[in-house]
């Protein structure tokens, strides 16, 4: 079997070399590689082209602000192990994010490729939903968890499922990265913080948005939350850098 991939604007599978963009790596020079497929749907997902497909029915029938479906076909790669591996090599870049989608849908292909790649150190992006097995969790680095909260549209119980939010709030790998659209997100934040024991340093907040602007305009009132209850505040580089475009 193949890793699933998201496609870039040309049809190729999205692995690039960019900065990273958010969390507690932002500006650090990295390989991506993007997964297709999640088993969340948030309805402010800037990257709706890895799960809201289009079929016989209309479309996937999760909700999405924007309302469009995408071709299957046209926004899915399949790509052996080996190939992807040689593709992030060649990018020469000494760490790799893996993002989504949810890449932890195919942990096992993942693990593949970096037995492959023994050399690079590796980030994870994930949703939290699902626990990474031995085989690849011996290979990270580092896990960028990004709990849904309830303005994302998703099921709290399909969401934030207890003992997958206790397995990373024990790894010192992992920290938290939560997207918020309204300052009473906060709160969400603060009682999830208080159940799992977060690890102080560990706690992204990250405004939710698409351009400069919208960013721009929740960060001046996140800035003074993440002040008052100790968070660390994470923006989005490349929003600012290329815009809500892919490979970057």
């Amino acid at each position: 079997m193949a890793l699933v991939l998201a496609t870039d604007d040309h049809g190729g599978p999205e692995i690039f070399a960019s900065l990273q963009g958010e969390g507690p790596s932002i500006g650090a020079p990295v390989a991506f590689i993007r997964t297709s497929r999640c088993n969340l749907a948030c309805t402010w997902c800037d990257t709706a082209y890895t799960w809201r497909f289009a079929n016989e029915h209309g479309g996937d029938e999760r909700e999405h602000s924007d309302g469009i479906f995408y071709d299957r076909k046209s926004n899915q790669v399949s790509l052996s192990p080996e190939d992807a591996a040689a593709q992030i090599a060649a990018l020469g870049q000494s760490r790799l994010v893996i993002t989504g989608g949810e890449p932890l849908l195919q942990a096992g292909k993942l693990a593949e490729m970096l037995e492959h790649l023994p050399d690079i150190s590796v980030e994870i992006e994930t949703n939290g939903t699902v626990s990474p097995p031995a085989r690849l969790d011996i290979r990270v680095g580092q896990y960028n968890v990004s709990p849904k909260l309830a303005h994302s549209g998703n099921r709290t119980e399909f969401a934030l499922i207890p003992e997958r939010l206790d397995h990373f709030a024990a790894d010192p790998r992992a920290f938290f990265k939560f997207v918020i659209a309204s300052p009473d997100d906060v709160g969400e934040v603060l009682d999830l913080a208080r159940q799992y024991r977060f690890k102080k340093g560990h706690v992204f907040l990250m405004a939710e948005g698409t351009s400069s602007e919208a960013l721009r305009g929740r960060q001046e009132w996140l800035a003074p939350l993440c002040l008052e209850h100790g968070f660390q505040m994470s923006d989005r580089l490349h929003i600012h850098l290329y815009g809500d475009s892919r490979a970057t």
